[in-house]
């Protein structure tokens, strides 16, 4: 049995449906519980660097990694509302009734089902550095061009995506720093600053531990371009959209158009990139709580 309460990034759970999910904890055991949906490429230590503004902000973060991700079991077809129902037994299992839930990239679109599916536990929700439906008329086209090649591979190459993401993960284990230096470079001066800050090691560690199941990744890219199962308009919970303006990586008028079709989303437009998050998490998470 998993410790319901300690910090932790290596918490193991298993579903009724006989999947193994893991999650990391980190802040405040006794404090306001906050839901964390990783971005892509990415997994449930992508939020380990908020550990100690969530401590001193009185906030128990809890991320669990996706199906297929890090140490979670893959679920193949798998949807974005289905990763609600896996939340659910989380929550559940750790004894939370209400709690706010925050997606960074990939990961906005998982908050955004979270709000809709489960709103009456959900107090607030936050979408930061987020994408439209990429179901939608162009959406897909403005993606960056490397998120478009993963989409393709891993749908009509899977093998090849494969390769890759083997290949990220043995870059990020022999050569760490340099790994994380080279993806700084591609991320532009906002990203890499945060990156450096951060530790290029580090980085590196978290993507190993992202790609741990290449053919799970895959499967990330696959769900990223299924339906959404509901509209934006269709969110009722309290949104706050989080973008930067020095993002080189989202769409600039999606931030924008996702709180415009939110009903009552508040959109809060920051100095940073596409990994501003770590430049606000204390107002992030003042905001999730209603402070």
């Amino acid at each position: 049995m998993p410790d319901r309460d300690a910090a932790s990034a290596d918490h193991l759970l298993r579903l009724a449906d006989g999947r193994q999910l893991s999650y990391a904890q980190y802040g405040d055991p006794a404090g306001f519980p906050i839901l964390s949906a990783h971005g892509g490429l990415a997994c449930r230590l992508d939020v380990a660097g908020a550990a100690p503004i969530a401590e001193v902000s009185g906030v128990r973060l809890v991320s669990p990694d996706r199906p297929g991700v890090g140490l979670s079991d893959p679920q193949p077809g798998r949807t974005i509302l289905d990763w609600t129902h896996d939340v659910a037994e989380l929550l559940d299992w750790l004894e939370i009734d209400q709690f706010a839930v925050m997606g960074w990239s990939l990961g906005g679109q998982y908050a955004a089902a979270v709000g809709y599916a489960l709103q009456p536990r959900v107090t607030r929700a936050a979408i930061i550095a987020g994408a439209l439906p990429l179901t939608e008329s162009g959406a897909l086209d403005r993606l960056p061009a490397i998120d478009r090649t993963y989409i393709r591979l891993s749908c009509d190459a899977p093998w090849g995506a494969r390769l890759c993401f083997r290949a990220m993960r043995l870059a990020a284990n022999l050569a760490p720093r340099l790994y994380g230096r080279l993806a700084a470079n591609d991320l532009g001066a906002a990203d890499g600053a945060v990156l450096e800050a951060q530790g290029f090691a580090s980085f590196a560690h978290m993507s190993k531990e992202a790609l741990r199941q290449p053919h799970g990744v895959v499967e990330e890219y696959r769900a990223m371009v299924r339906p959404w199962g509901f509209a934006p308009e269709e969110i009722s919970v309290p949104v706050d959209v989080w973008a930067g303006t020095d993002d080189e990586l989202l769409d600039p008028t999606w931030p924008g158009e996702l709180a415009r079709r939110i009903p009552g989303a508040v959109l809060h437009l920051r100095a940073g990139g596409h990994f501003l998050a770590h430049l606000y998490y204390r107002e992030i998470f003042e905001s999730l709580r209603g402070t």
